[in-house]
């Protein structure tokens, strides 16, 4: 059965138990593929990269909810109010 690789870079995971950070390093900043008997088993990210995706996500979210709620009444409120 084929499988799709989402990174440019794969390692096995013997690769990745003989040495770690130089499997991460491979993929220079990116995500690498570790495979398992020529399957992917898991993404190694980094933690830039990772942490990228995360505020990535949660602008996605808030666009929607903001998207969700664009033909609410809005209510005005000044700030002495409050």
């Amino acid at each position: 059965m084929a499988h799709q690789i989402l990174s440019e870079t794969a390692a096995s995971i013997s690769e990745l138990k003989r040495n770690p950070m130089g499997t991460v390093a491979a993929g220079e900043g990116f995500p690498v593929a570790i495979l398992n008997r020529n399957e992917p088993a898991f993404y190694c990210v980094p933690a830039q990269a990772f942490e990228a995706m995360m505020e990535r996500l949660e602008d996605l979210e808030l666009n929607a909810l903001a998207d969700a709620r664009a033909g609410q009444r809005s209510v005005k409120v000044k700030l002495d109010e409050l």
